[in-house]
């Protein structure tokens, strides 16, 4: 059926509830997990500036990246204590084309997003993630009602 499912997280509320679906699936079908995040770059000044408010034997892990690897590894840890096999891909940009180009490099069966942003208006915007997705995948797409 699934052997490789892409899920994408921002950490948040409703990004949760879309990753423990896919984890219920993934542990269900016996498929590996693709969590992935995006991050927008920062600027040099601004990692400066916070490295040196830091203290000396932390300023190593201040990167560009450093919130979206915490947030992958709380979702990684989600899919772990249900004894599915996961893989985080933390990608610079926008989210939508993150988990778009992670499906296509990993030969995806599934992509699962939530649908928020997906009610009212909204829904016709172009650039929403789960709008986006489910208009560009390489693969089915499951859109779990997280809102």
């Amino acid at each position: 059926m699934f052997r490789s499912i892409v899920v994408g997280t921002d950490g948040s509320d409703t990004a949760n509830q879309a990753v423990r679906q896919a984890v219920d699936l993934a542990r269900a079908v016996g498929a590996k997990l693709q969590l992935v995040s995006a991050y927008e770059p920062v600027s040099a000044q601004r990692l400066q500036e916070e490295r040196r408010s830091a203290p000396e034997d932390l300023q190593w892990a201040i990167s560009p990246r450093e919130d979206v690897d915490a947030v992958l590894e709380a979702a990684a840890e989600i899919a772990r204590e249900a004894a599915v096999t996961v893989d985080v891909y933390p990608r610079q940009g926008d989210p939508a084309d993150a988990i778009l180009d992670v499906a296509e490099e990993q030969d995806a069966d599934l992509i699962v997003v939530g649908n928020k942003g997906m009610t009212g208006a909204k829904r016709f915007l172009l650039g929403s993630v789960p709008n986006k997705v489910s208009h560009h995948a390489p693969c089915s797409v499951l859109i779990i009602r997280t809102t």
